[in-house]
């Protein structure tokens, strides 16, 4: 196993320790086990640098004209990719994810070694963009960074980054444009190149239907439409897909998560991370709720005191515990990776009380609650009873349609549930036939319409009132209805 390289200067330092969690993320996609992926991370790393710096070399022998050449991190990723090539051709495919080695040996793979033409169009839009400009739209839309930490790593100007940004969607597109037009197509791509055009320029242009039924067929025109079209939020799933390849999305969505926590999800847009003066807003803030949670809990600790009337035994009842929610940072909840939990209705006072009935705690007790992303949620009771009649059921799911694109999507589930959980199963109905093709925080199987998704070896555990997540890649054809009929081991979800 190699060891990494060592850094020249502290500028490629910083590089290095920046650009070391992306591709040891992707590494653990690639892999089938922590010892695994170390490893090909590691020999990746060193491989890529290897790359960069001789990149380096040419442009200052050339005068300063720069060959193409990929962003830092997104040629990390890509040696990722060769060096797990690499494994299965030396013969140590079986320490690979299954599908990537399925993947490895098809002709999908072999689009990114093969005739410059023929690669896929992100990839050549981005190498052919000057370095800057291309780090800044890799750092923005794929690393999902806010633009104060994109404009400080660049050393860009806060105040313009986001119009230089949008000039830089601009210059991608335009790339992407005349790389489409360059790429050998039959006569039928032809004809509708112009069209591609002019629809995808627009927000609310529609699209004719003899169009789309091509884009439905085509797969180099609807990669072409992805990376033309900037409105609409596809702009990241393009860049990911075409330039990492095989689990770009899930990378993707593994970045997106990471960048949520590091950089404090719910922080308001712009706000630079170092800012004290923001910090010291949060934490009043923070100190503030807290304090109202304390209020609201020890009222709701005084009521539960009061004569009942109805035990004998002066016992909380069910509702003094479901009705409370544990005291987290005051931020919005991650789009995918957990929601906050829904308030139980209280059940009717003829309903029998659980077993495991306790004294509420302290709102102290509550201080490790924050959820975590990546589907490893947080709870602390233990399963009850299946509902009786008239109860709310003890789960709420959540169905995001991340993207879609003409014969495929993205969809991120969030379930809470009231329970403490040590293993989970998730099941839910397709109404159009839709198949499940990849899935990221859990593994899957599909039976017909019915498909059943098991929790990960890291994310089995599940506290009370806490929150389970994953996310996946589907295909589709005509038609594309949500999800419906979720079940929790077994129990049935409502819609949250």
């Amino acid at each position: 196993m190699p060891d990494l390289p060592t850094p020249q200067d502290a500028t490629e330092a910083a590089l290095f320790s920046e650009c070391w969690d992306t591709v040891l993320s992707y590494a653990d996609l690639c892999t089938a086990g922590s010892a695994a992926a170390t490893q090909l991370a590691r020999e990746a790393f060193a491989h890529g640098i290897r790359e960069a710096r001789t990149a380096e070399s040419e442009t200052h022998r050339n005068a300063g004209r720069r060959p193409p050449r990929l962003p830092r991190i997104a040629l990390l990723l890509t040696a990722v990719r060769t060096t797990a090539a690499d494994w299965e051709t030396q013969g140590h495919g079986h320490r690979l994810d299954p599908e990537l080695r399925l993947w490895l040996n098809s002709d999908h793979a072999a689009r990114y070694t093969g005739p410059p033409l023929r690669r896929p169009l992100a990839l050549r839009a981005l190498r052919d963009m000057q370095g800057a400009d291309a780090e800044l739209l890799w750092l923005a839309e794929v690393e999902a960074l806010p633009l104060p930490v994109v404009a400080r790593r660049l050393g860009l100007d806060p105040a313009g980054v986001a119009d230089e940004l949008t000039e830089v969607r601009g210059l991608f597109r335009d790339r992407c444009l005349r790389n489409h037009l360059d790429t050998p197509m039959d006569p039928q791509c032809r004809s509708y190149a112009r069209l591609l055009d002019a629809v995808t320029r627009s927000p609310v242009a529609d699209t004719p239907d003899d169009l789309s039924q091509h884009l439905a067929r085509c797969v180099q025109c609807a990669e072409a439409a992805a990376c033309l079209r900037l409105h609409g939020g596809g702009l990241p799933g393009a860049l990911a897909g075409g330039v990492i390849g095989w689990g770009g999305l899930a990378y993707l969505e593994r970045r997106r998560r990471a960048a949520e926590v590091r950089l404090g999800a719910g922080r308001p847009d712009g706000l630079d991370p170092d800012d004290e003066a923001g910090a010291d807003r949060a934490r009043v803030l923070r100190g503030g709720l807290l304090v109202a949670a304390v209020l609201v809990s020890l009222l709701a600790l005084a009521v539960t005191l009061l004569p009942q009337g109805s035990t004998g035994d002066g016992a909380a009842g069910p509702a003094d515990t479901a009705d409370r929610q544990p005291v987290a940072d005051p931020r919005p909840s991650p789009p995918v990776a957990t929601r906050s939990p829904s308030e139980s209705a209280s059940p009717s006072p003829n309903s029998p009380e659980p077993s495991d009935k306790q004294t509420p705690a302290p709102p102290s007790d509550h201080k490790g609650t924050d959820p975590e992303p990546q589907g490893s949620s947080t709870t602390s009771t233990q399963t009850g009873p299946s509902p009786g009649e008239g109860e709310q059921p003890t789960c709420h799911v959540t169905y995001d349609l991340v993207s879609q694109w003409p014969d495929g999507f993205q969809a991120a589930v969030t379930v809470t549930t009231e329970h403490a959980l040590d293993d989970w199963r998730v099941a839910w109905t397709f109404r159009d036939g839709q198949r499940v093709g990849q899935m990221w925080d859990a593994s899957f199987t599909q039976d017909g319409s019915r498909v059943t998704a098991t929790a990960a070896d890291y994310n089995k555990a599940v506290p009370a009132d806490g929150s389970l997540a994953f996310g996946f890649l589907a295909s589709w054809r005509g038609k594309n209805s949500p999800a419906y009929d979720f079940t929790l081991n077994g129990q049935d979800c409502a819609k949250a």
